[in-house]
């Protein structure tokens, strides 16, 4: 079946090439018609000295061993990278820093009614893995890092993801989880919204099970025999707040140094305040099965051979307990420099973790690998008489699976430093077989599209950017089927969290891409022990073709950044991209009210009823605040302003961009240094509403959806939670960032126009 899809899209990629290209797209962003051709030969060659035995190699040596946070494997893989770096010539460092890393003591769950059941909590490992021993010696079992030490007996309560609409949905059948355990399902989130939300109605302890349907027996065969879960598998993780802050618990806003000023565990904000545990579904099953009360809705069963019920009646009574070691450990980032030859104080910045939950091939390995093969390339070049004009450097996070922790403490540490030299950062994660998925800052987008043409899908032949387009043409919904009618260029998505882009983005405001390949290569293996290098190389990616093909698409985005005349920043793009965020938060507002309006209808038509006839026993639900007309002119204003300013810069740069014009040494790096640092006009030192941290007015990731992100944060939240004045200020604040982005571009011009 995937042999005959994968055809079908490859003959309808084929037919993109056809599609007339945007003008931008024509040429090579950033350089003039003589130099493109020159730097297309450089990529040419580059592109040619990657080979995927180096990703296999290196993968199968960093994957022999557990390599979590603090671990002796963890330094042994930093040590290995940052011996390779020095080996190719980069000026190399392993910068340390000390964060919280809490690891269990104790993991107990027990039913007590109406049937006494002890959770076996134990993972097994498959006896055919090669890293079979050294998962049974050293693995941490399945835990949620920074859960609370807690010892809770409840009433149990299935909350089917844990979002907020499904406690709605509880409501509705009269079911209150106060002082009561949850019990959720992955999926819908990240896994830390749900015992947030828990906490927030009152629950007392929250359990995580793996359920089948998601990625399990409903989805193919259990490994070893295949890719997916087997009974006992599961899914470890973080539970850190990460939509409020990401990094060290008890460094906020500074460097985790070994001498810095910590908080207490108690006065930090992101630590869960109730006992959360991972269960796999043989664990989970016979909760499930005994639980009382309603049928669970359609969209809320799973795969288990059972009913699902909503439990909360007192048939089903559990007892949790978890303590943990609250101790600090070593996080140890790997930075190598190639320093640029013109301008060495613009620094582009290319970054993928190193530590895993357990080994971690896929996560993180499989970016990993890809990003030393373009390392290991760039030397190569360099050995040609190649040198970056701006400055190269590599980083190797560590602890960024409990909380983005290696890059956010790095980040806060030279902050000040990156403000002044961070011209983009590229990052990477993990990586599959499948379609190219790019996001990023919007001023990047054009950059990121031409490249996406230049780069060979290695299973169809197109480009990565035409096989994805020729998907969403068969398989996307209908708004991306229209958009791949109208539009041949990719197009990035907004960023949220999950990965180590946070900071430089959203807390920094230095523009940052995130770029993975996927879709093909599934399973059931994320964060759990059989994510090995057996399951990766006969699964995920065998080959390793499409690690190459992740390194090619970096290593063009890192060349055109390094070496661009001027810097290829498309304000257009970004312009484009704003002004349709700030249409879809009007739309979100006047939908709001609609709503709003036909719900207190009829909650009032039901009130009539029951005044009519005492004998119903239905409840009516509350009426609901009125939606208020919000002034959203200063947001609309500064988003046309943006637009036309954008357009301007086109029109001023491109005599420059045709070679027409040269630029002085000097006047080019003054304009370098507006562009690069553009992306800061659109943060507020102040942040946004709960979340200081978060400062970036545009991309957020959502309070209540952590991975997922949230465009124009302030004012889509504020409309969300119905906070009408705060919406109101957001809007403002909004449109402020984007009168000082528009100011910088108008800067820009300026000094063109010189």
């Amino acid at each position: 079946m995937k042999t005959e899809i994968c055809l079908f899209v490859t003959g309808l990629a084929a037919l993109c090439v056809c599609f007339p290209a945007s003008a931008l797209a024509e040429g090579v962003l950033g350089f003039s018609p003589e130099r493109a051709d020159q730097h297309l030969a450089l990529e040419a060659r580059y592109e040619g000295l990657l080979t995927a035995e180096n990703l296999r190699d290196w993968m199968q040596r960093m994957t022999v061993r557990p390599h979590h946070a603090g671990s002796p494997q963890a330094k042994a893989n930093a040590e290995f990278v940052a011996g390779l770096f020095e080996s190719w010539g980069y000026d190399t460092e392993i910068e340390t820093f000390h964060v919280l890393f809490p690891t269990p003591r104790v993991r107990e769950l027990r039913q007590l009614k109406p049937v006494p059941i002890t959770a076996s909590l134990t993972e097994e490992i498959a006896d055919q893995d090669s890293a079979a021993e050294a998962l049974r010696r050293e693995a941490l079992p399945p835990f949620n890092a920074y859960a609370a030490d807690g010892d809770v007996t409840g009433v149990l309560v299935y909350v089917n993801q844990g979002l907020p609409r499904d406690y709605e949905e509880l409501e509705r059948h009269g079911i209150d989880v106060e002082g009561k355990i949850v019990i959720a399902r992955y999926g819908g989130s990240w896994r830390g919204i749900k015992p947030k939300v828990a906490t927030e109605k009152g629950a007392i302890g929250c359990i995580i099970y793996n359920d089948p349907r998601a990625d399990g027996y409903a989805r193919g065969d259990a490994y070893p025999q295949g890719a997916f879960k087997h009974a006992s598998a599961v899914q470890r993780g973080s539970v850190l707040d990460l939509p409020v802050r990401p990094g060290d618990p008890l460094t906020p806003n500074y460097g985790a140094t070994e001498d810095a000023d910590r908080l207490s565990i108690k006065d930090s904000e992101t630590i869960m305040t109730i006992p959360v545990l991972p269960i796999s579904w043989a664990d989970a099953e016979p909760l499930m099965r005994t639980l009382d009360g309603p049928v669970a809705p359609q969209d809320w069963r799973g795969a288990l051979p059972l009913t699902y019920r909503l439990g909360g009646g007192g048939g089903t009574v559990v007892h949790l307990k978890t303590e943990f070691n609250w101790d600090l450990a070593p996080a140890y980032n790997v930075i190598a420099r190639l320093d640029g030859s013109e301008s060495p104080d613009e620094w582009v910045i290319r970054g993928n973790h190193h530590d895993a939950w357990v080994i971690g091939a896929r996560d993180p390995m499989s970016g990993l690998v890809s990003l030393m093969e373009q390392a290991r390339a760039f030397a190569e070049l360099t050995k040609t008489g190649w040198r970056p004009k701006r400055t190269m450097v590599f980083c190797v996070w560590d602890a960024e699976e409990p909380g983005l922790l290696g890059s956010t403490e790095w980040a806060e540490h030279h902050a000040v430093e990156l403000r002044e030299k961070a011209v983009a950062y590229i990052n990477t994660d993990s990586n599959a077989r499948g379609l190219l998925s790019m996001g990023g800052s919007h001023s990047l987008e054009t950059l990121a599209a031409q490249v996406a043409h230049e780069v060979t899908d290695p299973q169809t032949g197109v480009s990565v950017s035409e096989r994805r387009r020729a998907y969403r043409l068969v398989k996307g919904t209908a708004d991306q089927k229209k958009e791949a009618r109208d539009r041949k260029d990719l197009r990035l998505t907004a960023l949220g969290s999950g990965s180590d882009y946070s900071v430089f983005l959203q807390h920094l405001g230095i523009p940052s891409m995130n770029v993975s390949f996927g879709g093909e290569g599934r399973g059931g293996e994320y964060h759990t022990s059989f994510d090995t290098f057996d399951h990766f190389s006969e699964f995920i990616d065998p080959t390793y073709a499409y690690g190459v093909a992740l390194a090619n698409v970096c290593g063009r985005l890192s060349l055109r950044l390094l070496d661009a005349e001027v810097l290829p920043f498309d304000f257009a793009a970004a312009a484009e991209t704003i002004s349709k965020y700030a249409d879809e938060v009007v739309e979100l507002a006047d939908t709001m009210r609609e709503e709003t309006e036909q719900h207190n209808s009829l909650v009032e038509e039901n009130r009539f009823a029951l005044a009519a006839d005492p004998t119903k026993t239905y409840v009516a639900p509350d009426a609901k605040d009125p939606v208020p007309h919000l002034n959203f002119a200063p947001l609309l204003n500064a988003s046309n302003r943006l637009t036309t300013v954008a357009d301007t810069y086109g029109v001023v740069i491109q005599p420059v961009l045709d070679g027409e014009r040269a630029l002085g040494r000097n006047k080019r790096a003054a304009l370098d240094r507006i562009l690069y640092r553009s992306e800061q006009a659109l943060t507020r030192e102040e942040g946004l509403p709960r979340r200081p941290w978060f400062r970036h007015q545009i991309y957020a990731p959502g309070f209540y959806t952590g991975y997922g992100a949230k465009t124009l944060p302030g004012i889509r939240e504020g409309i969300e939670e119905r906070h009408w004045d705060e919406t109101q200020k957001q809007i403002h604040k909004a449109a402020e960032s984007i009168e000082k982005f528009a100011d910088a571009i108008d800067s820009a011009i300026a000094l063109l126009r010189k």
